[in-house]
């Protein structure tokens, strides 16, 4: 499909186009995505303070999620929502950030990681402090409880940043198509099952998990939107420096 896409381009846009195309459309990709992740998110939090829409869900789905438990289920899950959480979650980012960067012979990973936590843990501690909502009852929980305000899901939030950070880095050092996919699904999955797996432990109320996957979404969109967009201004400025008109005097001399 990107090959596709890019003989297109060369066969109907003007050489002179092309790289200022390289800098808006993805940047008007990102700013539609931004924009459009914002909005859901607002709107849950307002069907959130006004206990309707959207979050007249919360109590039906954590009472299906309670009926469906077993205690090997319970777990498993318990276990591996620990890999999404402030301690494990930050571990595991360090490590495969640290390989990256050895491997691969550059900061990159190291930058893209840091800009994208601290942004994730921001709209995270902000949110939760301004609206301080309640989590579900511990009648409805699975041990160790919880007791931090709920909205957003910090899990669901960084597991879309965090995973999505790292998918995207192997889909730029991918070249293979379906390494590609595979790499993509694989961070939808993780961030789907991590936010799900609050809601079944009762840590979370559905409208959590959902705000925290927008909100981190929102923030990818401007980490990975601002390093393609500011990449190819670089390759822009690198290939005009390249292109460097003659002297006057060797124009003379050619003649």
């Amino acid at each position: 499909m990107a090959e596709d896409a890019i003989k297109v381009v060369e066969e109907n846009v003007p050489v002179a186009i092309r790289p200022h195309l390289a800098i808006l459309v993805p940047a008007i990709i990102g700013a539609f995505v931004l924009g459009l992740f914002t909005w859901g998110a607002s709107e849950i939090y307002e069907a959130v303070s006004k206990n309707d829409d959207l979050a007249l869900l919360d109590q039906p789905v954590l009472d299906a999620m309670v009926a469906s438990r077993t205690g090997w289920l319970n777990t498993l899950i318990g276990g591996y929502t620990h890999i999404g959480g402030p301690i494990v979650s930050p571990i595991i980012a360090i490590i495969v950030v640290v390989i990256m960067c050895r491997v691969w012979r550059s900061w990159l990973p190291a930058t893209l990681m840091v800009a994208a936590a601290l942004g994730s843990l921001t709209v995270t501690f902000v949110g939760k402090d301004v609206i301080d909502r309640v989590r579900p009852p511990f009648e409805f929980a699975i041990a160790p409880f919880e007791s931090t305000p709920a909205f957003p899901s910090g899990h669901a939030l960084n597991a879309v940043v965090v995973g999505g950070i790292i998918a995207y880095l192997l889909y730029r050092h991918f070249e293979a198509r379906s390494a590609r996919i595979i790499t993509v699904v694989l961070a939808v999955v993780y961030a789907v099952t991590m936010g799900a797996s609050r809601v079944y432990l009762g840590h979370h109320w559905l409208t959590d998990v959902m705000t925290g996957w927008l909100l981190g979404g929102a923030w990818l969109a401007v980490i990975i939107t601002t390093h393609i967009v500011v990449t190819a201004v670089l390759e822009r400025r690198h290939g005009s420096d390249e292109i460097t008109p003659p002297e006057p005097g060797d124009q003379d001399s050619a003649v």
